[in-house]
């Protein structure tokens, strides 16, 4: 069984922590292989004392269904300690949330995708605590996807913002714990960063490998399935098309009420894409976009995981949507988007403007696949300087 950081710790308390006031950034998903949660065994410890608890965006338990819904702070039930929320009036600690904790322990569950907001809250917290002379601490927990190959366009410096703020891959194959060490050597290298590596994982192993227990890490985020399709499907919240949101299989299912099931069934299938099927699978939203209404609809089925490209895919369904419906059905969505006010929702996903271009130009979609190609071998080179697991045994 792979032993996340948490374990690890667990295992052999840290004599750097013992004694430690500790704030600690965590959500639902941080939790052991018993499904004991980090800031129940932090609080009843005698190693150190929980000072502040900090929470993501979607709340400490997923409360809060979509993007840019924020959600307050509180003084916690049991342990009588404030819970500061990363993602309501303040997205980056401020000084006074810092001043009584001397470590940040952070233990959070990404999935693998550039535009997850968990690694560009650990961003913002790692600026602050050099700001503060405070010591980050990441306990590292898998990639869940990590199999899946590199995938997508590589995030230009001018695209940054809080769904993305390293200039990696849209799927980048990296652990939490080695997007703090990259972001450590390119913006913050005065802070003081400790990580507790994983035992027993390998960058091959997709999470259903690692013996741990799924806990959703965002509430449309349900299975391992849905983190597969996750990093192409969710280019789909900056269109006109429902992903799926306000059903039980988010980012498995697309649709519109102007898509046209059969033909775009027909063309997907004649696409002869790599490690996925598709079926027609109509649905109606119970909220989020065309909410109780009746969308024609597709499912989309990996069959061979180490096949399957979720970005290439969905850059694929793209122009199959484009080559199906009427010319100005699909419309790409306006700002604003988490917190950005100017740029295209589309590009800050995608990395650039890229994709977007190239489906609206009608340009061969090839070319943009050689683009991303080219930027992911580039990629590859850095990465090997700070990659810290191995591919396979």
């Amino acid at each position: 069984m792979t032993r996340t950081g948490l374990e690890i710790i667990l295992g052999n308390f840290p004599e750097e922590l013992k004694g430690k006031r500790i704030g600690l950034l965590c959500h639902a998903p941080s939790v052991t292989s018993d499904f004991a949660h980090i800031a129940d065994l932090l609080a009843r410890s005698e190693n150190c004392r929980l000072a502040a608890i900090f929470g993501p965006q979607h709340g400490m338990f997923g409360q809060t269904q979509d993007n840019m819904i924020e959600w307050s702070g509180y003084l916690h039930p049991v342990y009588k300690i404030p819970v500061y929320s990363l993602y309501g009036e303040h997205r980056k600690p401020i000084p006074e949330m810092l001043k009584n904790i001397d470590v940040l322990l952070v233990d959070l569950q990404d999935v693998g995708a550039r535009l997850y907001t968990y690694a560009w809250t650990v961003k913002l917290c790692m600026e602050a605590c050099c700001e503060e002379g405070k010591i980050l601490w990441v306990l590292d927990r898998p990639n869940p996807i990590a199999a899946i190959g590199f995938d997508g366009p590589v995030l230009k410096n001018e695209f940054f913002t809080f769904v993305g703020g390293a200039s990696i891959p849209l799927c980048h194959r990296m652990t939490i714990g080695e997007i703090a060490l990259w972001l450590k050597g390119k913006y913050f290298e005065k802070l003081d960063l400790r990580i507790t590596w994983m035992k027993n994982w390998k960058r091959s192993m997709m999470y259903d490998k690692t013996g741990l227990p799924w806990i959703f890490p965002s509430p449309n985020m349900p299975t391992l399935e849905t983190a597969k399709v996750y990093p192409g499907m969710v280019l789909i919240e900056a269109l006109n098309l429902s992903e799926g949101r306000g059903t039980t299989i988010p980012f498995e299912l697309f649709g519109a009420p102007f898509i046209n099931s059969e033909k775009l069934l027909k063309n997907l299938i004649n696409r002869k894409i790599p490690g996925c099927a598709f079926r027609i699978h109509s649905f109606i939203p119970t909220f989020n976009k065309f909410a109780n209404l009746f969308c024609n609809g597709i499912q989309i089925h990996i069959t061979d995981t180490l096949r399957f490209k979720p970005v290439a895919t969905a850059l694929e369904i793209f122009e199959a949507i484009l080559e199906t419906t009427d010319q100005g059905d699909l419309k790409f969505k306006e700002p604003p988007y988490e917190y950005e006010y100017n740029l295209i929702p589309f590009d800050i996903l995608s990395g650039d403007s890229g994709m977007r271009t190239t489906l609206q130009s009608k340009m061969p979609i090839s070319k943009e696949k050689e683009r991303w190609s080219d930027e992911i071998n580039d990629f590859k080179k850095e990465f090997r300087q700070i990659q810290v697991y191995a591919e396979k045994e």
